[in-house]
């Protein structure tokens, strides 16, 4: 029986994936350079005609030069810090970004949505391997990175279990130094995904590896055989087109805490990515749904939480 290498693994993923109806790009294929380009530098990690054809279609009502005003606004995010860019850019995915324009003689507020979260099937979920970034002089190819609606949220790090030098824990070690050396990445980043193609994990931004953590089932109802591997129940459970957008709309928190040099007194703010781990994210869902039907005309009222929640993942 011939050894799985890592190229194996990356070929399941995206046939994984495949069957979940994304759409599988090879990274040459839409690099500057490649057969149908969709970058104009290496150094873009959105796609942008992509992104802006997502917000044409999300916005109808919003006039034309307001569309190309959240697109800059989306394109613009600069801060220092990676986690804040981060946030910045979960907001406007979630929230709607923010743009004015004049309506009936006035000018007035409005969103402008880069997804439909109520259709998960309206959005364009893509797979896309080999995607080569290169930022200050630092290139950077990480092994599949999933678009939704042109924009890079979440990425797939993959290691060879055959391997003992190529353990998951390097995996986590790999996303470290893309995010030190092409953090423009990770600005729109929203999952964090390491494997050994049997185990996996997933993680924020902001996640130590002790916080990465498995999912472990596919359907919410019952935790997978032993005998599955868990990059393919995370792949058919967290990764399922309804599941990555609710699970990015509703289950990822940034916490913020305050710190105080006793000498100095200066006061520091740290921001924290939190994202919610499997039990958590179907017990929720399970309240939800419990609360809503108690409270119909039918209900008994008595909805809420069927079990104490653990803690989202950290830092």
């Amino acid at each position: 029986m011939p050894k799985l290498c890592e190229n194996d693994i990356e070929v399941m993923t995206i046939e994984e994936l495949e069957n979940l109806g994304y759409t599988y790009i090879p990274g040459p294929q839409i690099a500057p350079d490649g057969d149908t380009p969709e970058r104009q530098s290496y150094a873009e990690v959105v796609l942008v005609d992509r992104v802006h054809s997502a917000i044409a279609k999300f916005n109808p009502a919003i006039p034309y030069d307001s569309q190309e005003d959240a697109l800059k606004q989306l394109m613009r995010i600069s801060s220092p810090d990676l986690v804040t860019n981060n946030e910045e850019f979960h907001k406007m995915f979630v929230d709607g970004v923010d743009v004015e324009y004049r309506k009936n003689g006035e000018i007035g507020g409005d969103k402008v949505w880069l997804a439909d979260f109520e259709h998960p099937a309206n959005n364009e979920f893509l797979v896309v391997n080999q995607y080569t970034v290169i930022e200050n002089n630092q290139n950077k190819r990480p092994d599949v990175i999933l678009f939704i609606n042109g924009l890079p949220l979440a990425v797939i790090e993959l290691k060879n279990a055959a391997n003992e030098n190529a353990t998951i824990a390097k995996a986590y070690e790999q996303i470290q130094t893309y995010k030190a050396t092409i953090p423009s990445l990770f600005t729109y980043n929203e999952l964090i995904i390491i494997s050994d193609g049997l185990d996996a994990k997933a993680g924020s931004l902001s996640a130590g590896y002790s916080r990465f953590m498995a999912w472990k089932t596919q359907d919410g109802k019952s935790e997978a055989s032993h005998l599955i591997g868990q990059l393919e129940t995370l792949i058919k459970g967290m990764l399922k087109k309804d599941v990555i957008l609710d699970l990015i709309r509703h289950f990822i928190v940034f916490e913020k805490s305050k710190t105080e040099d006793p000498q100095t007194g200066i006061i520091q703010i740290q921001t924290v990515k939190k994202l919610a781990g499997y039990h958590q994210y179907y017990a929720v869902n399970k309240a939800v749904e419990n609360t809503i039907l108690a409270s119909g005309a039918n209900g008994n009222r008595k909805g809420g939480r069927s079990r104490k929640m653990p803690l989202l993942t950290g830092p």
